[in-house]
């Protein structure tokens, strides 16, 4: 008896051994060397609103939360049918100024030919008169006649410079007008996601109401925080890993966009230099673009995870904090599963997509039943 039990003592503790040194070398695999820092963040994405420029009732809304759009594509559609009528009498009153210009210029035209004569004729009056000819009443009446013809000839021209103003102004509102109506289409600015929803057809909104809401998938990056001494450390394009805790396994390439001027949570007295250490400064490292057009339908903001980021140049990325996305190979990327949006009501749902794990997402598979009330004779 005394031999089994100095066995089974044994065999414990060397079992307890192996746990614990497997347990050590599992969290000294994961630890991060020097030269490195990190923090806790989640993916984000800059949110654009797509609004109106004037009060109008929504026709048609083709998108729904969720849909990956192209730059150009229809959000909305707006009732413009008064904007339209306003647009088609602008048009009447262009035309009728242009022809209204045209008048004016044939005006011109004859009042200039009119000076001429006057004046041709003021000239032969004072001819004759110089030759006795004539009487100086008649040179008179020539002179008069060419300062009315001059005058006239004048006010020509002014009703000309008029018609060519009211044609600016007439273009003016046409090109205003033009410009509403084609505002009444609202359109994606650039590829994104649509996140919210924000009316229905049949609404009408207010100047600068909003439509939707839209993922700017061209800007993906993960919002974290460091301290003071890490921050101060810290170069604008360093190189930063990303790991989601949905994807732990793939590490995330990214690079350091931002780091802000001031400290965003620290304590009320800040006197001390440990007080002055707990200063947290708000960090952005951005994806590639490139990595997040290539899965683009598995991306997906408010994912969680952690940061890390390279203080030294010369350090190096452990093993756990590399992978086919940071050595720039091209993965298979597994099957697309649409992620629905979470519906709390209109446009409280949130569109989402995931970076691409790299290994296929499990199958699920159907467990036979064996029915009831059946012999046990009858079992196949």
């Amino acid at each position: 008896m005394t031999f089994k039990r100095v066995l089974i003592a044994v065999v414990l503790l060397a079992l307890l051994g192996a746990g614990a040194a497997y347990g050590w070398r599992a969290m000294q695999g994961n630890r991060l060397p020097a030269g490195f820092a990190s923090g806790n963040g989640r993916i984000e994405a800059n949110e654009i609103d797509v609004a109106t420029k004037y009060a109008a009732r929504v026709l048609t809304i083709p998108v729904e939360e969720g849909d990956l759009v192209e730059a150009g594509a229809v959000i909305a559609t707006l009732d413009t049918r008064d904007l339209e009528a306003q647009l088609r009498s602008a048009e009447a009153q262009l035309r009728q100024s242009r022809r209204t210009r045209e008048e004016s210029v044939a005006l011109v035209a004859q009042r200039a030919s009119e000076a001429d004569f006057a004046a041709k004729e003021m000239e032969r009056a004072l001819i004759l008169f110089g030759k006795g000819h004539v009487a100086e009443q008649r040179v008179d009446q020539a002179r008069n006649s060419r300062r009315t013809a001059d005058a006239a000839l004048d006010a020509a021209k002014s009703h000309l410079a008029s018609a060519d103003e009211a044609i600016t102004a007439a273009a003016g509102d046409v090109d205003r007008l033009a410009d509403l109506v084609a505002d009444g289409v609202l359109k994606a600015p650039r590829k994104s996601r649509v996140l919210y929803r924000l009316s229905e057809p049949g609404e009408v909104l207010a100047a600068g109401g909003k439509a939707a809401t839209l993922l700017d998938l061209s800007n993906v990056y993960m919002t974290f925080f460091l301290p003071t001494d890490t921050a101060g450390n810290l170069a604008l394009g360093a190189e930063a890993r990303i790991l989601l805790d949905a994807v732990p396994g793939t590490a995330i390439p990214a690079a350091i966009t931002f780091v802000a001027p001031r400290a965003q949570f620290t304590p009320k007295q800040v006197e001390t230099k440990s007080e002055r250490d707990r200063m947290m400064f708000r960090v952005k490292a951005r994806v590639p673009e490139a990595l997040v057009t290539r899965y683009i339908e598995r991306v997906k903001t408010g994912l969680t995870g952690m940061a890390y980021v390279k203080l030294d140049d010369k350090a190096v990325w452990p093993d756990w904090l590399e992978s086919t996305l940071t050595r720039g190979e091209s993965p298979s990327p597994p099957p697309i599963s649409p992620s629905p949006p979470r519906g709390e009501g209109r446009g409280e749902g949130e569109a989402q997509h995931d970076f691409a794990e790299n290994k296929p997402l499990p199958t699920p598979q159907s467990t036979p039943r064996t029915p009831r009330n059946t012999p046990a004779g009858e079992r196949s």
